[in-house]
């Protein structure tokens, strides 16, 4: 993230007894006044020094606004916008479902340059996803990566009745259901056959999949220096309840279907 420069109030040498006083101006003694611009990046430079843990709280603090009513809309602003013009420092990387209703920089009250975010059809991922995640943990240096999941998928019902009827759907359709048809049987082997179980059980197996297949993101996972958590969002309420996480300091069982803290 671009940080403006920082010019700090510069104090006139003292002149002699002879020579009239000058008056200082508002804007000579308030460095934030003569350079606008430095409070908008002020959490960008924040947010490079977030632990996994603290980029989390971050999350829930502002999902818990946006429940409340009480959002803040941060970082919305032209200063915000102009200081991101030559990079970016976000705080987390989300990866969630493209369903319209989950817009993550509204779900937890964020602005420009917060999040990093990927989206497919029920979180399924393949190479050009991986590689996309890896981007922000190793360029960007996320602290926390969030899989996204909400109740009544479409994607998991989609695959839920395709398992059941033995039918698949046509064209680049059929991939998706493919891939998350693994979730669909662990969840019923287990006996939770509801969508929203389904939901949960996939976001799980998708952050193990991750890390599975990435040496750097699991590298990063087993140094403490990244954290990988699910997280189930309500379409009604509109509270990501935590439901998975690998992280050493992370308070969540190893499988989801049970109220966590957040």
């Amino acid at each position: 993230m671009t940080a403006a420069t920082r010019t700090d109030a510069q104090t006139a040498p003292e002149q002699p007894s002879t020579a009239p006083a000058v008056e200082e101006t508002p804007e000579a003694a308030s460095p934030s006044a003569e350079q606008p611009t430095t409070t908008a990046t002020a959490p960008a430079a924040a947010a490079a020094q977030l632990t996994p843990r603290q980029a989390l709280e971050k999350l829930q603090a502002g999902n818990l606004r946006f429940v409340e009513g009480t959002s803040e809309h941060p970082n919305q602003n032209a200063s915000r916008r102009e200081s991101l013009t030559q990079s970016q420092n976000p705080f987390a990387t989300i990866f969630g479902c493209s369903d319209s209703r989950l817009a993550a920089e509204i779900t937890f009250d964020l602005g420009l340059g917060d999040t990093f975010v990927v989206r497919t059809a029920g979180q399924v991922i393949d190479d050009a996803v991986i590689g996309t995640l890896e981007y922000s943990v190793e360029v960007l240096n996320v602290p926390l990566i969030v899989i996204l999941g909400h109740d009544s998928c479409g994607a998991v019902t989609a695959t839920r009745e395709s398992v059941r009827s033995g039918e698949m759907p046509r064209g680049f359709q059929r991939s998706l259901v493919e891939r998350i048809t693994p979730a669909v049987l662990d969840s019923q082997r287990a006996g939770r056959d509801s969508v929203d179980e389904i939901v949960e059980a996939n976001v799980e197996m998708v952050a193990h999949r991750i890390l599975d297949q990435s040496r750097s993101i699991a590298s990063a996972v087993s140094t403490g220096r990244v954290a990988i958590v699910g997280m189930c969002y309500s379409l009604q309420h509109g509270r990501a309840k935590l439901t998975f996480g690998h992280g050493s300091w992370l308070d969540v069982p190893e499988h989801g279907g049970v109220e966590h803290q957040g």
